[in-house]
Order: C-alpha cells, then sequence, then structure tokens
C-alpha cells in the first residue's frame, strides 16, 4: 500500500494532517471488531445526521450517497431509531472525552481508523471506550425481547453510534 497523508480543513479543524498506514476497513486491532462500517452507519442514520456535514471531503464519497444527513440542526427523526440518542459536544468535552486529533469524538476517530489512521495510544483508549458499550447490548439483550426493535429505542441508538448493529439484538 502507497503510503497517504490526508489534510483536513473544515469547520473544526484547519490544517490538520494525518497518515494512512493500513489499507482501508483493514488490519484492526485484535480485539476491535466493529459490526458496521461508517457508510452503514451514516446510511442507517445516526447522530441525528448533523455529524459530518462539513468533512465530506476528507472521506470516500460513497460514505455519502446515502447518508442520513441534515446541515441545518440535528434531527432525530433522521436516526435508525427516531429518537435522539445523543449528548451534545459540550458534555463530552467536559468529561475529557474529545482527543484533540478528532474533536468530533469516537465517529471521528472511527472513521480515521476505517480509513487507515494508527494513534496506538489514542486508538487503545477508543477501542476501550468501544468496549465498554458492552453494558448497553447486556441490557437490551435482558430487558427485551429478540428482535423487538421497540423496545429500548434510544439505547439501541447510542449503541448504533458505536458500530455494534442494534438491529441483530
Amino acid at each position: 500500500m502507497k503510503e497517504k497523508t490526508v489534510v483536513v480543513n473544515d469547520k473544526m479543524q484547519q490544517g490538520y494532517r494525518y497518515r494512512l498506514a493500513e489499507p482501508m476497513g483493514k488490519n484492526f486491532a485484535e480485539d476491535f471488531r466493529p459490526e458496521l462500517t461508517p457508510k452503514e452507519m451514516l446510511e442507517l442514520g445516526v447522530f441525528g445526521g448533523k455529524y459530518m456535514t462539513d468533512c465530506r471531503k476528507e472521506f470516500p464519497a460513497d460514505w455519502f450517497a446515502k447518508a442520513k444527513l441534515c446541515s441545518q440542526r440535528h434531527d432525530p427523526a433522521l436516526n435508525c431509531f427516531g429518537v435522539n440518542a445523543s449528548q451534545p459536544l459540550s458534555v463530552w468535552r467536559k468529561k475529557g472525552w474529545i482527543h484533540p486529533a478528532d474533536p468530533r469524538g469516537w465517529f471521528q476517530w472511527y472513521c480515521r481508523y476505517y480509513m487507515g489512521r494508527r494513534l496506538p495510544e489514542e486508538d487503545r483508549r477508543q477501542i476501550i471506550r468501544w468496549k465498554a458499550i458492552q453494558r448497553h447490548i447486556s441490557q437490551i439483550k435482558k430487558y427485551c425481547p429478540q428482535g423487538d426493535l421497540s423496545c429500548r429505542p434510544r439505547q439501541r441508538q447510542a449503541v448504533l453510534h458505536w458500530a455494534y448493529d442494534s438491529r441483530k439484538i
């Protein structure tokens, strides 16, 4: 694979550069096995459609071909489960969940990781956070009949935001 450098210029980052060290969608950490790709997540509807509306140039165009997006506002109706399952970015910052390289949070990290960027320490931190979502999956399994997508829709949407396919629980 020929290495490529990506230069980011959007509303939240100007002149940020990163190197793609791995082929897209390949060579993930052994303990990181997301069930959905960024493209699939965007097509299903995540983050009220507001996420990623100003940074399309950074990612493959086909990720956005069927994406449910709304550049004007966060619209929960665009989410797969039609509910709001997001916290404001200000909450993420206050809790220390935001790394300077990825000012939009976990999903931005995942998109860049999927593309082939590797930041070993940050990758490890984000994978630990991804694994922690298992507690929500356990709750859905415990309290919802299998396949009942109307049961715990907010929790299902939140799980979907972390690349777990909560439609299959």
